[in-house]
């Protein structure tokens, strides 16, 4: 009697240690349940993030919204034909007389023929910070904001009787104020002047030596004022309203950052995955994290969590309490895998980079993770029952 009181002692024990392990929740799992993850979207009336389920109509609105777009921040502007002079910029003046022996020419040695020449350079100046510069004879001539032939006008009236019929040639030879700065990711970062025709963004971008990172790891940065915009080189080459026309003092950056999302839970491979193209689909994504795992994956429960921003956000939940103008808002996209029309969806839908996709386990993992700690409970009853006999019989 003592001995099969002391085994059903043992037993009880490992029977209600399992109990209170399943009740506590503390059966080892890599995340949230599906259940979860929708539950808990809203806890104590207070919204943490946004759940969308994932249809074609969801996806159409967030690949409308998703591209950045050089074009829409700042339009395609187009250089005036004629650039005009900055402070700052190196002018050259050239001055030419009708005869010889006037202000800027050599005397005559006779009435018919001169043995010096009709002409006189300047040499190289600095536009000042009063935009102007210094002409002998004429005196600070302001030059700042205005076309290289209005000056050449200005110079030739203030000459006019005191030189010779002064004809004058005004040129930039280093510009400083019509140019784009150029810097991050290219061959030679570098002030390029900008042409009289005017210059696109892969003009300059060419100007500087071309880009060194891979043309889908490659961002750029365009800063213009006080707005700055940042897209992929891939849509610039691939768009080419996406190739503006670029305006003296812009900024352009090129960064590199390569794509990738990370892949957690019921997945083939859990890991930080590079997209390796220019960009890729949930099918592909799914496809390199090595798809579902068969023996413990719930197709139903598939979620992408994301930051979308703000415009995006809008047109998906319009009335969110979450929406912060200029703020991105947290969204867990949901798939059903187990709908046949979700293989469509997931082929439309584009992953962005940083997305997590997250697989949940099937609910009867938890069940076969349960039955482990049961059959491993009775195991370790069975074992202390032998134990109890080995020692009672010893006794």
């Amino acid at each position: 009697m003592k001995r099969s009181s002391r085994m059903g002692r043992g037993l009880g024990f490992c029977l209600a240690a399992m109990a209170g392990l399943c009740g506590c929740a503390s059966l080892p799992n890599s995340g949230p349940s599906a259940g979860d993850v929708a539950q808990q979207a809203a806890v104590d009336s207070v919204q943490r993030y946004e759940f969308v389920d994932l249809d074609p109509s969801v996806v159409e609105r967030v690949n409308q919204g998703s591209a950045d777009s050089l074009v829409a921040h700042f339009g395609d502007y187009r250089r005036t034909a004629e650039p005009v002079i900055g402070v700052g910029d190196v002018v050259s003046v050239t001055i030419w007389e009708a005869s010889a022996g006037g202000l800027f020419s050599a005397p005559m040695i006779s009435d018919k023929m001169s043995a010096g020449s009709n002409s006189a350079t300047i040499p190289e100046q600095v536009v000042g910070r009063d935009g102007a510069i210094t002409v002998p004879y004429a005196g600070r001539v302001h030059v700042a904001g205005r076309t290289a032939r209005a000056v050449q006008g200005d110079i030739e009236a203030a000459l006019q009787g005191k030189a010779i019929q002064p004809q004058v040639l005004v040129n930039v030879t280093h510009a400083i104020s019509n140019t784009v700065t150029v810097g991050g990711e290219v061959a030679a970062g570098a002030r390029v002047p900008l042409s009289v025709r005017g210059d696109r963004l892969l003009d300059v971008i060419a100007a500087a030596g071309g880009v060194r990172a891979p043309v889908n790891e490659t961002y750029v940065e365009l800063s213009r004022g006080a707005k700055t915009s940042r897209v992929p080189l891939s849509r610039v080459i691939a768009n080419p309203r996406e190739n503006i026309y670029l305006q003296p003092n812009d900024v352009v950056t090129l960064v590199r950052d390569p794509q990738t999302f990370i892949a957690y839970g019921a997945t083939g491979r859990n890991a930080e995955i590079p997209f390796d193209a220019d960009g890729i689909n949930l099918a592909q994504a799914l496809a390199k994290a090595g798809g579902l795992d068969d023996n413990r994956s719930d197709p139903q429960g598939v979620f992408i969590f994301r930051y979308e921003p703000e415009p995006i956000a809008r047109a998906i939940r319009p009335d969110s309490p979450l929406l912060v103008p200029g703020r991105p808002m947290p969204i867990v996209y949901r798939l059903n895998l187990s709908d046949p029309n979700s293989l469509f969806v997931e082929q439309n839908f584009r992953i962005a980079s940083r997305d997590l996709i997250f697989v949940s386990n099937a609910p009867f993992t938890e069940v076969e993770k349960v039955m482990g700690v049961i059959n491993g409970g009775l195991s370790t009853a069975s074992s202390l029952a032998t134990v109890t006999n080995a020692a009672s019989t010893i006794k």
